[in-house]
């Protein structure tokens, strides 16, 4: 597997969740929905592992003591100078209070402590992400991915009715629940493009997975782009990854850095699509990794391309072990 794709989640084991904090210590919380558990202070939570770190947090899985119930306790710590980290968690927390769908990870409680620690409890997505299961297989049949494609799209078409932009599609970023569904999941570097919160330039991404004008806005007219277009083209190289075994846009072997990722993203001829796969799914990763954003293909009219509406009902990465 190249280089490229994040690692995270292979780090040891050797940090430990926060000290007990009495409820009298929480500057501020904030309850996401009617499910969320009842819990006063972080000693309720009993740390089991450390699941990945990334965008400055750590996640760990944790068992609610009193209901036995298991959860991901996102945590995320600020240096003192941490001006541009704090804005982009707290448009992080700003984003998982709107959203509320099955194709989204669920935030259950956002709260910050009188440390300044901001913490997101998270449902816990016990199959992992899709890079893992990618580490596992390696490669996926094309009715898995047409409905890894089909889920993400929708919870695409769910955020940009909102106004939101993930910026971050990535197989590290789709994570997998216990029936093997995969949801949208890391809202670190994501922007609301109307409203009070906006991230702005400083929210950058996986450059690996960014689109060309995010990385050359000068020569794709990336000022005037809404950055909808750049979560689709994301997805296009999530799709081929799935369908080749690894990062698809350089050569195997060939060194992923900063050089040889904008050209080969920015200035190189048409993507080759594998021979081997159907004329379905080459199609569908054309309209997404189309460079000119005005001509990408729109999740709109990615949801009604045969590749996603004539896939047969099955399973997800229930197959996946």
């Amino acid at each position: 597997m190249t280089l490229v794709r994040e690692r995270r989640h292979h780090h040891a084991l050797r940090l430990s969740l926060p000290p007990p904090i009495p409820a009298p210590d929480f500057r501020h919380r904030s309850q996401v929905g009617p499910t969320s558990p009842d819990f006063e202070s972080l000693a309720d939570l009993e740390k089991l592992t450390v699941l990945g770190h990334g965008n400055g947090g750590t996640v760990y899985k944790v068992r609610h003591r009193k209901s036995a119930s298991v959860y991901a306790l996102k945590v995320l710590r600020f240096d003192e100078d941490a001006t541009v980290i704090r804005h982009q968690a707290a448009c992080e927390a700003e984003i998982l209070k709107r959203v509320d769908s099955p194709f989204i990870v669920k935030c259950l409680a956002v709260f910050e402590t009188i440390g300044g620690e901001l913490c997101f409890l998270m449902e816990h997505m016990e199959r992992g992400s899709l890079h893992d299961a990618l580490c596992l297989r390696e490669i996926l049949q094309e009715d898995i991915i047409s409905g890894v494609a089909e889920r993400v799209l929708r919870g695409l078409h769910y955020l940009h009715g909102l106004q939101i932009v993930h910026g971050d599609i990535k197989p590290s970023n789709l994570l997998i629940d216990g029936n093997g569904d995969v949801k949208i999941a890391d809202f670190g570097v994501s922007k609301i493009v109307v409203g009070t919160c906006n991230a702005g330039d400083t929210c950058m991404g996986t450059c690996a997975y960014m689109s060309p004008e995010r990385i050359d806005p000068e020569r794709w007219d990336g000022d005037n782009a809404d950055g909808f277009a750049g979560d689709v083209w994301s997805l296009g190289v999530v799709v081929l990854e799935c369908f080749v075994g690894h990062y698809p846009l350089i050569g195997i072997g060939e060194k992923p850095d900063w050089a040889a990722l904008m050209c080969a993203i920015c200035f190189g001829e048409r993507f080759e699509m594998p021979e081997t796969a159907s004329p379905e799914l080459r199609s569908f990763a054309r309209r997404c990794l189309e460079r000119d954003w005005r001509k990408r293909g729109t999740v709109v009219e990615l949801l009604d391309h045969p590749f996603i509406s004539n896939r047969k009902c099955g399973d997800l990465i229930r197959t996946v072990e």
